[in-house]
């Protein structure tokens, strides 16, 4: 029976090659978007579960409120780990990374830039999961000056990872570190990536207010992170109320499994995925299955008109409906074999590619797992699919099947078009959020950030001596056409990694009793001018003051706005150090307010001091256009007369602010990838059906050409039903994709106006690629002799 099923089915594909040439390639398309949809979302949502105690391991992060300004950041000041693992009985371990550990690695004649090195604490390799393959995990960082190298960075500086192990290698500052273990690459799916790992300077700390590192709690067995952060309540009064003041603050311990998809907060160790976005994007490859698999109802349920005589001839001649099912079924489940076979093609083809857009490393597995894969859709899509169009075709009955009337029942015509109307809503409303993420994306790459960032970049100054020289490089620099300034700061902007501090303002003069919290930043005399930012009231730092590397700061007007008018000329006081011994200081002037991270992020109340020597490791220049590549030269030969052995690595400003947007930028292409197959599906089953309606009334055409009907009529009147549908898809989808635009835009700070003329071009792109599916079938028939089309019956 199974046999002579699968051979009627082979007979009917080939019978109708438009119809099933159509399903195949729907199906085959809508499978594959799903498989690819499959492997991101099980990948994202994999994130650092590798690790044996990925369950007990938590990261403490900081959120504080007050009035005018909140925090909420990933990082945390380096003695928080001690404190905690002292207070609360339930810390087992702690560990600390801090990103400040990457440069230039010098291994006898072999240079290489690794700038993924952090600091960290000997109990990283007890509480976290990376496996060694030389050293030893219990000693390798007990000892100071020790590194641990990935075995792709081995290699590359000694050739085997087994010949690294009590080797010296040394960094661009000349401080010499000793090879204690190699480990393996860490894995993609985690949210800690770095090339090696060194064990923290000796007497390593920083004060309560320095957020400058990252720590992470390995709990007791049983200790929930949401009951356990609810008992660190004490935390604040004993340790940072003092500096802070009366801020509502709330530390928070975050699960590790958790941190990478649904952690957004400032200072994150890397960038990280978004459950929403995930969620959104599983549910766009659903929908383009569903989209295929009502391609399939739809066509075969037309199809079905046709086959109305031979179910009769089956009843007559004594078929059972079961039988008739089964057959019907067949043909589905083959013809989703079929398209099993295409989507698996497609995937293994565009993997590279959905790799390269995604920023990802999928991979599909054996050729065992891709068959069985294959097996499964098609066993589950052909059921789902084929279930409604083998029961409706198997319920005709044989009396008016034989006589072909099954065509006058309006049940199936009115389900059509529903399904044509859901396919173009969700069509309809993936072109309009592809049209709004895009002018986003325009907007934040375009919009005034308050400085100039064009020309302009920076490069880390690794070596101590040439940070108490930097006055004389500068000089060195200007003195070439191709440098138009330079300037000397502790960060470079647009990398959220802008530092905090607690600051308590003179108001009325006297100070506040609470400490405000502010951004910091570091910079000397000529960062106005090299980043253009222009100055509201006051002076700039200057040489000619003294007392301006010690007593004056500079505040931004979102800061001068807080402290009310004239705020120049009030002093500001601020801790110092860990025993809250603290300074004083005069705003000398206000700046216009500038962005240092990414337009997700409104501009916060910015002080600006001048840096001492220690603290000029970051060096800005501001370059001629034209000769980029001249200037790059210059500077590197520039600097190697101060540090010999160096080799810079150069960051540009607009770079690092485009950087900021990559998340966005990917799922903005993910989406419009998704979005232009879902219109190609939608299109092959609008053209199956308009083929259909187009044989159904070959013999009206005829007779209307006949009569003297034109062509552009016969377009219209096949044309006609089917885009009013459209239409009304139109209307329902654009309120669905203004609210889903209006959510994710709540992600930025700044961000465009949603525009009814959006929704408007969105709907009429549909309309036009629909207009065009049902011209192109409309007009090959109107264009047939009528003499044929007469002959047709």
């Amino acid at each position: 029976m199974l046999r002579n099923h699968v051979k009627i089915a082979l007979r009917t594909f080939w019978k109708n090659k438009l119809f099933s040439g159509l399903n195949i390639v729907g199906l085959g398309v809508g499978m594959a978007a799903v498989w690819l949809m499959v492997l991101y979302v099980v990948n994202e949502q994999s994130y650092d579960r590798f690790h044996t105690n990925a369950d007990r391991i938590v990261r403490v992060v900081q959120h504080a409120q007050w009035q005018g300004g909140d925090l909420h950041i990933a990082a945390t000041p380096a003695p928080f780990a001690e404190a905690l693992k002292q207070d609360y009985p339930d810390v087992e371990k702690t560990v600390r990374f801090n990103q400040e550990g990457g440069g230039l690695i010098t291994a006898g004649d072999k240079k290489l830039d690794v700038p993924a090195i952090y600091f960290t604490d000997p109990t990283v390799f007890e509480v976290f999961t990376f496996p060694f393959l030389y050293g030893d995990p219990r000693t390798a960082l007990r000892r100071p000056q020790s590194i641990v190298l990935t075995k792709s960075v081995a290699e590359k500086l000694f050739g085997s990872a087994g010949n690294a192990v009590g080797k010296v290698i040394e960094f661009s500052n000349h401080f010499p570190n000793t090879v204690t273990g190699v480990i393996e690459d860490v894995p993609t799916n985690s949210h800690l990536q770095f090339g090696a790992l060194r064990s923290f300077p000796d007497n390593y700390t920083s004060g309560w207010q320095q957020a400058e590192l990252y720590t992470y709690l390995l709990l007791a067995k049983g200790s929930e992170p949401e009951s356990r952060s609810a008992k660190l309540t004490g935390f604040f009064p004993k340790y940072l109320k003092k500096e802070m003041g009366d801020v509502t603050y709330r530390l928070e311990l975050q699960p590790l499994t958790s941190i990478h998809l649904h952690s957004h907060l400032d200072y994150e160790i890397s960038p990280n995925g978004n459950a929403r976005t995930v969620s959104i994007f599983a549910a766009v490859a659903a929908l383009i299955l569903l989209i295929a698999c009502i391609n399939y109802v739809n066509l075969n349920t037309v199809r079905a008109l046709k086959r109305t005589r031979e179910v009769g001839v089956r009843k007559a001649v004594g078929s059972f409906r079961r039988q008739l099912i089964g057959q019907f079924l067949t043909e589905s489940l083959l013809m989703t074999l079929l398209a099993g076979l295409v989507s698996a093609s497609l995937v293994v083809m565009a993997l590279p590619y959905f790799n390269q857009l995604a920023d990802k490393s999928l991979s599909l597995g054996s050729w065992a797992d891709i068959l069985l894969t294959v097996v499964l859709f098609s066993v589950l899509i052909g059921t789902l699919s084929g279930l409604y169009p083998a029961l409706r075709m198997s319920g005709f009955r044989p009396v008016p099947a034989l006589r072909g009337q099954q065509s006058t029942h309006q049940q199936p015509v009115r389900l059509r078009q529903a399904l044509v109307v859901f396919q173009f809503v969700t069509t309809v409303a993936l072109i309009a959020c592809s049209g709004v993420v895009y002018r986003q994306m325009q907007f934040v790459s375009q919009a005034d950030l308050g400085f100039n960032k064009e020309q302009v970049l920076t490069f880390h100054i690794d070596d101590e001596t040439v940070r108490q020289r930097v006055d004389a490089l500068k000089e060195s620099l200007l003195r070439s056409p191709l440098i138009e300034s330079a300037a000397a700061a502790s960060n470079p902007i647009g990398n959220n990694n802008i530092g905090g501090s607690g600051m308590f303002f003179e108001q009325q003069d006297a100070f506040g009793a609470n400490a405000q919290m502010v951004q910091k930043f570091l910079v000397d005399p000529d960062y106005l001018t090299t980043l253009e930012i222009g100055l509201e009231s006051g002076r700039n730092f200057s040489e000619s003051f003294k007392s301006d590397a010690s007593n004056a700061v500079l505040i931004n007007q979102t800061l001068a706005r807080q402290l009310g008018p004239r705020p120049v000329g009030k002093r500001v006081r601020y801790f110092i150090d860990q025993a809250n011994h603290t300074a004083e200081a005069r705003i000398i002037g206000v700046v216009k307010d500038f962005h240092t991270y990414s337009l997700q992020h409104k501009v916060e109340p910015l002080v600006l001091q001048m840096p001492t020597a220690p603290d000029k490791d970051n060096l800005y220049v501001r370059i001629r256009a034209g000769n980029v590549a001249a200037a790059l030269a210059h500077i590197q030969t520039v600097y190697r007369t101060f540090s010999p052995t160096a080799t810079l690595d150069f960051h540009f400003l607009d770079e690092n602010f485009s950087k900021q947007y990559q998340a966005e930028q990917k799922q903005g292409n993910v989406l419009l990838t998704f979005t232009i197959l879902a219109v190609f599906i939608a299109c092959l089953g609008l053209f199956g059906l308009v083929a259909f309606a187009a044989e159904q009334r070959t013999k009206e055409i005829g007779v209307r050409k006949v009569l003297g009907a034109s062509v552009a009529s016969i377009v219209a009147l096949l044309s006609r039903d089917f885009l009013k549908l459209v239409l009304i898809a139109v209307i329902i989808a654009s309120p669905i994709a203004w609210y889903a635009m209006h959510q994710w835009l709540q992600n930025f700070a700044y961000k465009i106006e949603l525009s009814w003329w959006l929704f408007l071009l969105a709907g009429l792109l549909a309309t036009g690629i629909a207009l065009l599916t049902v011209s192109l079938q409309s007009i090959r028939a109107a264009l047939v002799n009528p003499v044929e089309s007469l002959r047709s019956e």
